[in-house]
């Protein structure tokens, strides 16, 4: 499928999911500390096309570790800070990371599908308009936050099941940063 029909220009947000999509994902349980963190091949010039063209991006991730005790928030936010520097050294840039840390159905639920990461962006962040940003994810709670926010949204493939159908399927975040290199 071809993105020109979405005339994305520099005035676009990026939203991005973090675990299977900037970085390997742990399926047996959590990243837990920057050792634990690994960029997946090709994310980092991946990351340096598209916040080169894209005017926002923003990382937005469930992180209930936190919320379980396996972690702190202390550990999360020294994570965030290890991915957004590497990311910056490589020509790339994160405007900042918004992360839910509570447990599935807590009262106050911030975690993906429901839109509260994005709705503290737009506040930070007026300019932010959701029919003219992209969120990226490998997750079916991932596209269902664009979806419901009415962004485009971009699958990463993965080998977890699939119901939720996005915009367009790639097999990793450079291959989408091509896209958006060839096609704009």
């Amino acid at each position: 499928m071809s993105i020109k029909s979405w005339d994305i220009d520099h005035t676009w947000s990026l939203f991005l999911d973090r675990d299977g999509v900037i970085n390997k994902r742990n399926f047996d349980g959590y990243i837990t500390s920057i050792q634990d963190f690994e960029f997946l091949p090709g994310v980092l010039e991946g990351l340096n096309t598209l916040t080169n063209y894209l005017h926002l991006a923003f990382v937005v991730t469930n992180q209930q570790g936190v919320g379980k005790g396996l972690m702190s928030e202390r550990n999360l936010l020294e994570i965030h800070a290890y991915m957004c520097d590497q990311i910056h050294r490589e020509g790339g840039s994160i405007t900042k990371c918004f992360f839910a840390p509570n447990l599935k159905g807590d009262s106050d639920d911030m975690r993906k599908p429901g839109p509260v990461m994005a709705q503290l962006a737009k506040k930070e962040y007026p300019e932010v308009e959701f029919n003219r940003s992209i969120m990226i994810g490998d997750t079916d709670s991932d596209i269902l936050f664009g979806k419901n926010l009415g962004m485009k949204t971009v699958r990463i493939k993965t080998i977890e099941p699939i119901e939720v159908n996005a915009d367009i399927t790639v097999s990793s975040l450079i291959e989408f940063s091509k896209m958006i290199k060839n096609e704009i």
